[in-house]
């Protein structure tokens, strides 16, 4: 028998329908909790109903607190497995930042639903049994933390929402799942070669996100270097370009020390340095700029909050995205 610990955060999944208004909000009580003894046939349980907020309100910091309280409640109460119900709209970025810092090996798994618990075909509590069933499979440790929806299973690292409101919006771009859910067991096909994590004591650092676009110039990097950030996620042009305008204000953040993170605004490829141009990527990088690994823009600004903890070197920031 596994010995589970389901962490509540919130989300969709823990909302419900005004059949009047249709307005989507946070009840008093969790819904899932009504339906999760039907679902826990074979498992030992414990229930913690952290949080219930709408995941735009999530912060890194809260993130941060999670992974704290899954690291501490495994160490007190032998626990075999983690499954973390959270809103979708910022739920890849809380299993990614789990990713990150969390240092056990067991299976941690985050779910969520496109459709509150009252609506027609609400997919939560499936959601929440095909995440338990993994958290509880032998096969998931050591893979990372992973993101379970619509009967796939999918790295933190690489799932992506894609959709505004689809049950099958969250997906894997380029790469795909890493195993499936069916109703008899859990398969996994393949697995990441790597698993990237940090020991860290907090978040303190402040990084910015910016999406380049066409005519761009340095007024937003010539505000961002006054109000005191430690880095900047930019999302690119291509595989790594930017308009020549803005050339002036990235100059100015790296002479501030201000470290530079480029991610393409594209969801397929991984940014390069193949243009000479002025702002093309080769430009980029002889002046400092970080050329990340495939990372999307929301991610890579929690990797870059992670990695100035732990250093601000920028041979070893490089190192750290390259991974």
């Amino acid at each position: 028998m596994s010995k589970l610990l389901i962490i509540h955060t919130g989300g969709t999944i823990a909302m419900e329908e005004n059949k009047n208004s249709g307005a989507v909000s946070p009840g008093k009580e969790n819904p899932l909790n009504a339906t999760l003894s039907e679902l826990l046939i074979g498992n030992d349980v414990i229930i913690d109903d952290y949080i219930n907020i709408p995941s735009p309100h999530m912060t890194p910091e809260v993130m941060f607190t999670i992974a704290e309280r899954i690291e501490t409640r495994i160490k007190q109460e032998h626990i075999s497995g983690v499954v973390i119900t959270h809103g979708t709209d910022t739920l890849e970025e809380t299993a990614y930042l789990l990713d990150l810092v969390l240092q056990t090996d067991l299976p941690v798994v985050v779910t969520g639903a496109m459709r509150s618990s009252n609506e027609l075909g609400s997919d939560g509590p499936y959601n929440l049994l095909s995440s338990i069933k993994v958290a509880s499979c032998h096969e998931a440790k050591g893979k990372g933390v992973l993101v379970v929806l619509n009967d796939e299973i999918h790295t933190a690292k690489n799932v992506t929402k894609t959709h505004t409101s689809n049950v099958s919006t969250f997906q894997s771009p380029q790469y795909g799942p890493i195993g499936i859910v069916t109703k008899q067991r859990v398969f996994f096909h393949h697995t990441l070669t790597m698993r990237d994590r940090y020991h860290i004591s907090g978040l303190t650092k402040n990084v910015m996100l910016l999406k380049a676009y066409a005519g761009m110039d340095s007024q937003l990097l010539f505000a961002a270097g006054e109000i005191g950030i430690n880095g900047i996620v930019i999302e690119a042009l291509g595989q790594g370009n930017l308009p020549p305008d803005m050339m002036e204000g990235i100059k100015l953040l790296r002479e501030k020390g201000i470290a530079i993170v480029m991610v393409s605004r594209c969801f397929n490829g991984i940014v390069q340095d193949v243009y000479g141009y002025k702002g093309g990527g080769k430009h980029l990088k002889e002046h400092g700029v970080i050329f990340s690994n495939g990372l999307n823009g929301q991610k890579a600004r929690l990797k870059l909050l992670v990695a100035l903890e732990a250093t601000e070197d920028p041979k070893e920031l490089h190192n750290f995205f390259l991974r």
